[in-house]
């Protein structure tokens, strides 16, 4: 299995989510990623799981998910198989 990222301590400061992703800590916005995180409570928010694989944060009390490349604003797109003529 293929770690998209090393994702570490999920936690909230105020109305925002920090994150440690892949050695760097980042900070998001909750009325920019998530109404339900936003408006969650303090035990819903601190009830987590993060994906071995480091593809995303689950919130099974509120289920919830986020991508971690959604945060970063990595888009995947499909190939495109080139026609041979």
């Amino acid at each position: 299995m293929k770690n998209y990222h090393d994702v570490r301590n999920p936690k909230f400061e105020g109305d925002f989510l920090v994150i440690t992703i892949d050695g760097e800590e980042k900070r998001f916005q909750l009325r920019e990623i998530s109404s339900v995180l936003e408006k969650a409570t303090d035990k819903e928010r601190n009830t987590c799981i993060i994906s071995p694989s480091g593809y995303g944060i689950h919130w099974p009390l509120l289920d919830e998910d986020i991508s971690i490349d959604g945060l970063l604003g990595i888009i995947h797109r499909p190939e495109m198989k080139r026609k041979i003529a």
